[in-house]
């Protein structure tokens, strides 16, 4: 699984490029920033509803890998 920490270091990128913060980050997508940082860094357990609302939050779109 090392697409996760790959996945969340696109997303603090992401994040940063906009100009925003973990916490606004977590507003957006309605969870704590702690769980922001957690996906960022490949750490936890995040769900993947929230990992994915935050990529989308920050212009990413996630796929599947066989699409």
């Amino acid at each position: 699984m090392e697409d996760i920490p790959a996945i969340g270091v696109t997303i603090r990128r992401a994040r940063k490029e906009a100009g925003i913060t973990q916490e606004t980050l977590a507003d957006l997508v309605g969870t704590s920033s702690r769980t922001i940082h957690a996906i960022e860094t490949g750490t936890g357990n995040p769900s993947l509803v929230t990992v994915v609302a935050a990529a989308n939050a920050v212009g990413l779109h996630l796929k599947a890998a066989d699409d």
